[in-house]
Parts: structure tokens; C-alpha cells; sequence
């Protein structure tokens, strides 16, 4: 089965070009031919000349960084993009949540169903799709959140999985935290489940692991689409009998977004180093899984920023609820996915403790695992986490937080109204968000 990526917005269009790079790049090693074969069905089509196009629609406001992305993925000789796979125009959203959604995108709506409708039929079964976007700006937070509706308005039985770039907290658009409410708010109605990467987070592996000294958005990026081949490359779940599943998006949506309630995703995975390390490196299973179990416990997202101190409790225990740092995070589901050597003979208990998990949900359902005998990505060993659980609490909090104060002074809302967005649109997307944090807070 086939995932139509859907690339939104300056961001969502450069993270989109790296994850092709590395799934293709992962699966043309001629050793691999089935899981090759799986990979490639699922995320590109094979032209009448042999070459590799990718499933996706490149949308943005601005034609310069679809421009760069399609050069770019031409030049890798590898893969690239379908010549009519793309839209842009000629003016940006100006970073204005309500410009993207309320104007800009009914405006070209027709148009970018065409592309997708296209895209879709070349699919032989389609699994599903993922638009990728952030949620600071203007065409990938506002469009985007207008074109995930229409998604869900035309193909209304299949899967959407959301991946959402999360700003910097010190700020990249002075209005961020009021397209990222906005954001957020609608898609939490429209998407089955969000999976959210943090600036923050990705900067601080890329200096303290990956050791790069002057860190670009390229290496973000990179790291963000490792993140996520390694959750979207083929693997062997309990359901698929022996052979590769077919419904990547479907199981994962199975396995994770299990109450409606619940849909915030967060990813970590290990081991994280620079090239030049790995050659020098081994790994085994049992320091790799203590490690990240560690990492979900503490609600680290890197090694390095473990908290040893965080402990699991007695199941029969409490958990404080605050939000301050050093507190328990709590899972409703998690999904373990190990790749590469000996991956048969990795013991995984650990991640079944019932202190781990909401009380209400046995260990047995909430956690899930899969794997793959193939090494991904140069690593011999490798683990990804995707986990539904409290990771996310305290960021959506102080995010709702910095919008609800700007917002009490009533900054730049005349810049949304005149788009179409009310106050009373603010209010409700305020309303929904903090019943999101409260189910979150209440885990137990």
C-alpha cells in the first residue's frame, strides 16, 4: 500500500525532500530486494524510464524553496520529484495563520485537489497520507491546516497522520504561538493522529550528539527525516505473518491513537552520533534499551538529557501531575520499533512495566512492537520510540500559555480578523487546547 506525503510551507517542503533522500537511500542496497521493494511501493512510483518519483504534492505560497527542493532530489541522480507534482504562486501568507486558511487556500483549493487526486490514482492501493508542515507560519500552519480539511472532506475513510515542525520557544515569528494554537486546535478535529518534532529538541541533538558546530535547518531537517524513516521504512508486526506490513500508517494509527482524546505523537530514537562515529562504535541491545526507556521515563528525547533520578513507580502508586521538570512521564501508548542485527534476540520487558502506563490500558495492549533484521540508515542497531504519552504536556501548555497573554492584550488580532478569524475562533481553539492539556495532565 502507497502514503501520498503532502509537503506544506517552506519547512514542510525542506523536511519533506530530506525523508525521500533517506528512504531511498535506505532502500537501494541490492542485498534487501524485498524490503527494498515494500519501501520503494510505499513511498515512490517507478516511471517507464526505471526512474524513482516521489508520492508527493509540493505545496507553498512561494516558488523558491519548491524550486530548490525539486533541483535538489534531481541532482541526487537517485530519485525526484513528478514534474506536475507541485503548486506555488507568487506571494507568500506573511506569516498570518488566518491569510493561509481562510483566503489563500479556498482561493487555489481546486487546483490542489487536482495534484493530490492525481497523485492518489497512481497509487495501486492507497494506505494513506501525510502532510508535513510547521506550525509557526503562515502557508505551512494556515494552508496546510486547509488543505488537511479538505483531505479528510474527499477521502474521508483514509488515514491522516499529521507531522508538525514545532518552533523554536525563543521565537521565530512574533505571532508563532498564535498559528500554532490555531494550528493545532483545527487538526486536532481533522487528523487521526499528530506527530510533533520540537526545534528546540532536534538543535540540541544536532550540537550535543551529531557534535556540528554551526547548525542549518539542513541538519535539523536531516535529523528530524531520520526520525522519521526509522518510524516509516518497512518492518515486521505481530499482525503482518512473516512478511513486511503493507499498511504502514494504518498499524501505526492501531497501535498509538487508540482514544480521540489522545492524538499527540512524539519520537525519539538512538543510538544518535555523528558519521564519523559510528565506523568506531557497538552497540547492544540491553544498553540501547535501557537507555531509552530511560529517555521515555524522564521525557528525554536524547540521551544526554537523561534524568537518572526519574524513577518508575510502584504501579499502585501516585504521580504528581505537575508540569515541572523531573516528573514522571506518563504513556498511554507507546510503540517500540527495533532494526538491524540480532534484533530477534533483543529483550524488551523493560517496556512493559505497568508503572509505565496509564491504569487504565493493560501493558499488553498499550505497548507495541515491531521489527526489521535490516540495519537502518549506517546504524548496525537501532531503536525508535513513538509514544503517546505526557512528552508533549508542558511545551502545548506553555505555548497555550504565551498565546492566551498576547491574546489578553488583544496583540495583532486585528492582523487575523481581517482574514476571517473572530476572537470567538481564538476562544474556542483556547477552549479545545486546554481540554487537550487537561486529558494529558489527568493520565494516571
Amino acid at each position: 500500500m502507497s502514503v501520498v506525503t503532502v509537503q506544506l510551507g517552506q519547512c514542510g517542503n525542506q523536511v519533506g525532500q530530506e525523508l525521500f533522500d533517506v528512504m531511498c537511500s535506505d532502500a537501494r542496497d541490492v542485498h534487501r530486494k524485498t524490503y527494498s521493494a515494500v519501501s520503494c511501493e510505499r513511498f515512490f512510483r517507478q516511471t517507464t524510464q526505471g526512474a524513482l518519483e516521489a508520492r508527493a504534492v509540493l505545496i507553498d505560497m512561494e516558488p523558491k524553496v519548491i524550486n530548490h527542493s525539486m533541483s535538489k532530489a534531481a541532482k541526487s541522480g537517485r530519485w525526484r520529484y513528478g514534474e506536475t507534482s507541485h503548486f506555488s504562486q507568487k506571494q507568500g501568507s506573511g506569516n498570518n495563520w488566518a491569510n493561509g486558511y481562510c483566503v489563500l487556500g479556498p482561493r487555489h483549493r481546486d487546483a490542489v485537489e487536482e495534484l493530490v487526486r492525481r497523485e492518489v490514482e497512481h497509487c495501486d492501493m492507497l494506505a494513506g497520507f501525510i502532510p508535513i508542515m510547521s506550525v509557526a507560519g503562515g502557508t505551512g500552519s494556515g494552508v496546510g491546516t486547509f488543505i488537511t480539511q479538505c483531505l479528510r472532506d474527499v477521502y474521508p475513510s483514509s488515514f491522516v497522520l499529521n507531522h508538525l515542525t514545532w518552533p523554536y520557544g525563543t521565537g521565530e515569528v512574533i505571532v508563532q504561538n498564535y498559528n500554532s494554537v490555531l494550528t493545532l486546535a483545527h487538526l486536532y478535529q481533522l487528523s487521526d493522529a499528530i506527530l510533533v518534532h520540537e526545534n528546540d529538541i532536534v538543535h540540541k541533538i544536532c550540537s550535543q550528539l551529531l557534535k556540528i558546530k554551526q547548525i542549518s535547518f539542513s541538519d535539523i531537517n536531516r535529523v528530524i527525516a531520520h526520525q522519521l524513516g526509522g518510524v516509516l521504512q518497512p518492518t515486521l508486526t505481530p499482525a503482518s505473518c512473516g512478511a513486511y506490513s503493507r499498511h504502514p500508517i494504518g498499524e501505526l494509527m492501531s497501535a498509538l491513537a487508540c482514544h480521540p482524546e489522545y492524538k499527540l505523537l512524539s519520537v525519539c530514537t538512538i543510538p544518535q552520533m555523528a558519521s564519523s562515529s559510528i565506523a568506531f562504535s557497538t552497540f547492544s541491545w540491553p544498553a540501547l534499551l535501557k537507555h531509552l526507556r530511560q529517555m521515555l521515563i524522564s521525557n528525554s528525547k536524547m540521551e544526554g538529557g537523561i534524568d537518572w533520578q526519574v524513577c518508575p513507580p510502584p504501579a499502585s502508586a501516585g504521580r504528581s501531575r505537575s508540569l515541572s521538570a523531573g516528573s514522571f512521564n506518563t504513556s498511554l501508548a507507546n510503540l517500540l520499533i527495533l532494526r538491524g542485527k540480532d534484533v530477534y534476540s533483543a529483550e524488551t520487558g523493560g517496556f512493559e512495566d505497568p508503572a509505565i502506563y496509564t491504569s487504565w490500558l493493560p501493558p499488553d495492549e498499550a505497548l507495541s512492537l515491531w521489527k526489521s533484521p535490516v540495519p537502518f540508515n549506517k546504524y548496525e542497531k537501532s531503536a525508535t520510540l513513538v509514544s503517546n504519552s505526557q512528552a508533549l504536556l508542558r511545551p502545548l501548555d506553555d505555548m497555550v500559555r504565551k498565546a492566551w497573554n498576547m491574546f489578553a492584550s488583544r496583540a495583532y488580532i486585528h492582523q487575523y480578523v481581517k482574514f476571517g478569524i473572530s476572537e470567538e475562533d481564538f476562544l474556542d481553539s483556547f477552549t479545545s487546547l486546554e481540554q487537550v492539556i487537561s486529558s494529558y495532565s489527568e493520565l494516571q
